[in-house]
Parts: structure tokens; sequence; C-alpha cells
């Protein structure tokens, strides 16, 4: 998240956190929820450098709370217990929901360009934005036996999020570096069916945009395994000799001798 975010995490939290008045900075509980605050949740959403000022900005958010009055009698400046502890409650509570929901809403590529649709505060119009990052989003290796399919995966999970994004590109790069376009369209995997030992080697991705440079390049480097050995299993009704087939039983009969009779005389 770029200095843009400040204002938009700040007032995510702010306004979560207003139904919170009175001194909800004098209950303990509150005090130690704004630790993971700042130790777990905004190192995940926002850069080094933004961390420490937008951490100063909630505290003080919270502790300028005391100044506003619970209802149109109160005194500003005092708090009983149980109306303490119910306002820090329902802070703790909305602090939870908004770390728990892990929500990265603001610029959330990793790499890449993403062109996100923001309303800027200062005008309440909606503008699109470039979060731009590295372009290069990684290699990946891929291994798939001979005469099976090949599947390469070029769709992060923000591109059906991002605007001003046109087609993947799927090139397959030879060892001089020159490239061969295999296909281009929406979609974001190419499938090769029954591939060979020819096809192994380094295929990029690009993911074209509105602007100049591409959204997303990714390189995928693939190996081709010797075809798989399938044992041939012999049917379960098939004979062999000194066997019994499947379903007979076998029974041990007494040996019988039969001796010629003589005919009786008359």
């Amino acid at each position: 998240m770029g200095p843009w975010g400040l204002p938009l995490l700040v007032a995510t939290l702010a306004g979560c956190l207003f139904p919170a008045r009175g001194c909800v900075i004098c209950d303990p509980k509150v005090r130690e929820a704004l630790n993971p605050l700042e130790a777990d949740y905004l190192p995940g959403h926002l850069e080094a450098n933004h961390q420490k000022k937008v951490m100063e900005k909630i505290k003080q958010a919270v502790e300028d709370f005391k100044d506003l009055p619970i209802d149109e009698d109160s005194y500003m400046g005092v708090v009983d217990e149980a109306t303490l502890e119910k306002a820090s409650w329902s802070l703790l509570k909305d602090m939870k929901r908004i770390t728990d929901s892990d929500a990265k809403a603001f610029c959330p590529n990793k790499c890449g360009l993403m062109l996100q649709p923001l309303i800027w505060c200062s005008t309440c119009q909606k503008q699109v934005h470039a979060c731009r990052k590295s372009k290069n989003c990684g290699e990946r290796e891929v291994k798939v036996h001979q005469m099976e399919d090949m599947i390469l995966d070029c769709e992060l999970n923000w591109h059906k999020i991002s605007q001003g994004l046109t087609d993947y590109s799927f090139y397959r790069v030879w060892k001089n570096n020159s490239e061969t376009l295999v296909s281009r369209g929406k979609e974001p995997i190419l499938t090769k069916t029954m591939v060979r030992p020819k096809d192994a080697g380094t295929y990029r991705c690009e993911l074209g945009s509105i602007q100049s440079s591409p959204a997303t390049i990714i390189y995928f480097h693939v190996t081709v395994l010797p075809k798989r050995i399938q044992e041939e299993i012999p049917s379960p009704n098939t004979e062999t000799q000194d066997e019994t087939a499947l379903g007979e039983v076998a029974v041990d009969l007494p040996h019988i001798t039969v001796e010629p009779q003589t005919p009786k005389p008359e």
C-alpha cells in the first residue's frame, strides 16, 4: 500500500470504531489490542515506511474519543465503569472484525500492474489508480509425464478485479531467446495435450493491459518426464495352471475302484 492508502486505512479504522466514544483508552484491554494491530496486522497491509505514521494516527484517534460525549447529557472527560466496559467491548469487537477479515483492499497485487477503481475522498469521484509493482511475477517449475496434458495457469487472484486488462499471450521461448506465439485470448490457461519430449522448455505468459506496459509476466519451465509405466494386472477370472477359477470350490472326492463282475450261472 502506498501513501494514497494511508487516509483510506485510517478512515476505515476510525469509521468502524466510531461507536466507541468515551475514555476507552483507559481500559487495559484496549491498549493491549493496539499492540498486535501494530506488530501483526499493519506489516501485512502497509509498506514499512508508512506503518509508524498510520499507527500514530490510530492511537491519536483512540485518544481523541475521550473528547466525545456518550450522549447529549453526558459530561465530557469522565465515564462510569459500566459505560466504559460497553464502549470498550464495542471498540474491541470492531477491531477484531477488521483484523480477522484480512482485507487488502488497496492495491492487493504483490506484483504486476493492477488498475484499481478508487474513490477520492477529496472529490468523492471514482478514478482508476495504477498499482505499479514489478511486472515480473516469478517463475514456475512444471513437470508432466510424456503423453499427458500440460497445463500452464497464468491467472493471479487480483486479475478478475482489475480494470483495463486485455489478453493472455503464451509464448514458447527458445534457447536463443527468440519467441514463438503459442496462443492468445481471454483464457488464462494454456493446455497442451499428449506432450512429447520436444515440448519441454521455457514458456512465457504475458497479460496485456490498456496501458503501454503489460500487467503480468510469468515464466514456466516445463520438464517432460518419461511415460508412466502401467503394470498389467491379470483379470481375476483368468485361470492359470494349478489354480482354481474364482467362484469354484475344490472338493476332494473318495477314490472308488470298480471291479468287473462275473455273470451268475443260470
